[in-house]
């Protein structure tokens, strides 16, 4: 029986899942697992491992059964401006506010897609930043500024 890559995007896809969850699984080996009732250092890593090697092994599987396109031409532009978003985000944090970060972080991120509308990526910006500060800061308590020092907060 001859097997033969019929969807080449899960393959790789899948692929990369596991690697993931290999990496995750091998740097969790040195923490004390714990219990689901207390958890140790290691618990949320391994568990981690164990979803991502679920759905690589789903997505790989996958490819083998399903009929899909070919990997498309890798490109740099768009993986440089989610490294650039990602990066604006940690530095506008402090300064500029949870509110401010998201806002950015989601438009500039959305500006890597061939799909990029304005008006699109301002409405995700805003809702995204309404449900993180109603989750993080409001829910949870934690202590991130909704508005930083530039506003005089």
């Amino acid at each position: 029986m001859r097997f033969s890559i019929r969807h080449p995007k899960d393959f790789w896809s899948g692929l990369i899942f596991l690697a993931l969850a290999a990496g995750f699984g091998w740097m969790a080996q040195g923490y004390a697992m714990g219990r689901a009732v207390k958890m140790g250092p290691g618990y949320f890593p391994t568990v981690l491992a164990g979803i991502l090697a679920l759905i690589g092994l789903i997505t790989f599987l996958r490819s083998f059964v399903l009929e899909g396109e070919a990997v498309s031409r890798f490109t740099f532009r768009g993986i440089a401006i989610v490294l650039g978003a990602m990066v604006l985000f940690g530095l506008l944090l402090r300064g500029g506010g949870l509110v401010v970060a998201i806002l950015v972080l989601v438009a500039t991120s959305a500006a890597a897609s061939v799909h990029f509308r304005w008006q699109v990526a301002a409405a995700l910006a805003v809702g995204l930043a309404a449900f993180c500060v109603g989750v993080f800061v409001l829910g949870l308590g934690l202590p991130i500024q909704i508005l930083g020092r530039w506003f005089g907060s």
